[in-house]
């Protein structure tokens, strides 16, 4: 969930006729250029409204009925929210109980009942106006999502760029929602419609708030749906933000509405009665309770959980571009990023040189102030999750890991600075498949590079994991690309680049990386159910 790199340079990075390409994007986002670039995605040359430490949040973050909801009980169910980029509290979260979950599905009901007979065209008006609406506040949304989440500015930008572009994909997707028709012998027929499910739940992810919150109601609003969804409670800032801006363009009360809280309220959720579906994007062992608990109503799930995704440079590769792609599969939102190719998988001929080059491009990432354009890596997202990737440096180590750079807590020079959650990104060398680093998801600035002789051997071992999310393949051999993707066991590949993903193709994972997929014209299918219709054109054949 990286980012619509190829798409934001075809459609905002033009200057003088010509287009930028990829590389050039992907230079500028980790090659650690300390100049402004060209690109406007890149680079704001407007007065920035927020700076680090500035912020504060008062207003209430849950939102149904066409506005934001102040709950009562404040003293009991208030929890302090933290900007990562300072360590200090930005505001306090209002977890919501079972009467305002309740509330607030009953609002999505009464909105889904008004929302689901518009037509698709009417449909697709509401969420274009809504695109509208977010490219027009974008830096906005995407200062708010740095303070709440810690990225770069730079990333924070691409990111309400994809909800924007999700958004526009799936208001034309609503226009096309059709069945089947069937001819039946003595001229009769059957049909099929495709018809909403009613009141989805979406319950989203920290590495990514406000372009989540847009991948789970985009396909859902465009097929008829209304949904509730709860943000993560570590990052519940900017998904009410969404909610007024669907608002704004027009959508009924209650469309798309927003409760806080943590796991009690994500259980009223998936429990309640009125809910149709749910769709997470999370952890396995939560993704795996959500799934139980969805069991219980016979909901239909969309789960997109965790990876530990294997990238796999061969021998014949363009070194430097393999580098960057490594860079790419590691290090985008400080490591803490579903799909990563963390487990890299570079042939012994060329381990050297790629070692060398990786090492020398990830010390020269510059880490601070996530608010500022140089900045290419900002804040972990919390002290605790921060401290946990740090743990997993230290136990690599103690497994026999060579560590090449990084790995070690980082205080940035600016002093309104030092109680934030930075570390210096690390590779390591020397790893092996039964090490800690290598089985388990780390979800931070850690990769971890493994050496390789031949095609087969690679491929027994990339496929030797729980998960299966994503995988890479780095080859100049155009049959070998297409070989090992066939038999890599991952549901998003990518040949010669990693990390991208258009709202156009789906998004998904193997094995225990989930069910279903999002984005592209599949997603429709998870957000719909069909009705099959047969007429009868002459009288009925009885057998009584």
């Amino acid at each position: 969930m990286a980012g619509l790199i190829r798409n934001l340079l075809l459609q905002t990075c033009s200057r003088r006729g010509s287009k930028f390409s990829v590389r050039h994007l992907k230079m500028a986002l980790l090659s650690s250029l300390r100049t402004p670039g060209l690109c406007g995605a890149l680079y704001y040359t407007g007065t920035r409204s927020i700076s680090s430490g500035t912020l504060h949040i008062k207003d209430s973050l849950n939102f149904w009925s066409g506005g934001r909801v102040s709950l009562k009980d404040v003293e009991t169910k208030s929890e302090p929210v933290y900007e990562p980029a300072t360590g200090r509290v930005l505001c306090q979260l209002q977890a919501c109980g079972a009467a305002d979950v309740d509330a607030a599905v009953r609002s999505a009901s009464a909105a889904f009942t008004v929302w689901s007979k518009l037509a698709g065209m009417e449909r697709a008006r509401v969420m274009l106006e809504a695109a509208r609406l977010i490219g027009k506040r974008r830096e906005e949304i995407a200062e708010i999502e740095v303070v709440n989440n810690g990225k770069s500015i730079t990333e924070a930008r691409l990111d309400v760029d994809s909800a924007r572009l999700c958004i526009e994909y799936f208001a034309g997707q609503a226009t096309t929602l059709s069945g089947q028709h069937v001819q039946l012998p003595g001229g009769s027929f059957a049909y099929t419609r495709r018809e909403p499910l009613g009141v989805c739940v979406g319950i989203g992810a920290w590495n990514y708030p406000f372009q989540i919150a847009a991948w789970k109601s985009a396909p859902a609003i465009a097929c008829g749906n209304s949904m509730v969804f709860k943000p993560s409670p570590v990052t519940p800032v900017t998904a009410v933000l969404l909610a007024e801006i669907y608002s704004q363009a027009g959508a009924p009360e209650g469309l798309f509405s927003v409760v806080q809280g943590g796991q009690e309220t994500g259980s009223l959720l998936c429990h309640h009665p009125s809910v149709a579906k749910v769709s997470f994007t999370g952890s396995v062992p939560t993704g795996k309770k959500i799934m139980e608990m969805a069991s219980r109503g016979v909901k239909p799930v969309t789960l997109e959980l965790g990876g530990k995704s294997p990238l796999i440079i061969f021998e014949d590769t363009d070194l430097e571009n393999a580098v960057r792609g490594a860079l790419m599969a590691n290090f985008l939102s400080q490591g803490q990023v579903c799909s990563n190719g963390t487990r890299v998988f570079v042939q012994s001929s060329i381990l050297p040189p790629f070692l060398k080059e990786v090492a020398r491009r990830t010390k020269a990432i510059q880490i601070g102030d996530p608010l500022l354009d140089e900045t290419r890596m900002g804040a972990l997202v919390s002290k605790p999750h921060l401290e946990k990737v740090l743990g997993y440096v230290k136990q690599a180590k103690k497994e026999g890991a060579r560590v090449l750079c990084g790995g070690e807590p980082f205080i940035p020079a600016d002093p309104k600075l030092k109680d934030g959650y930075y570390m210096t990104p690390c590779v390591l060398d020397g790893c092996t498949d039964d090490m800690t680093c290598v089985r388990e998801e780390i979800f931070g600035p850690v990769m971890s590079v493994l050496s390789f002789d031949t095609e087969d051997e690679v491929l027994r071992r990339a496929n030797d994991s729980a998960l299966g999310l994503a995988a890479g393949v780095f080859t100049k051999d155009v049959k070998r690309a297409h070989r090992v993707i066939e038999n890599l066991q991952a549901g998003s590949c990518f040949i010669n680049n990693y990390n991208i993903t258009p709202v156009e193709v789906p998004f998904g994972g193997y094995k225990a990386s989930g069910i279903g997929r999002e984005n592209g014209q599949v997603t429709i299918e998870f957000y719909t159910q069909l009705k099959t219709v047969v007429v009868e054109m002459g009288d009925v054949d009885s057998l009584f």
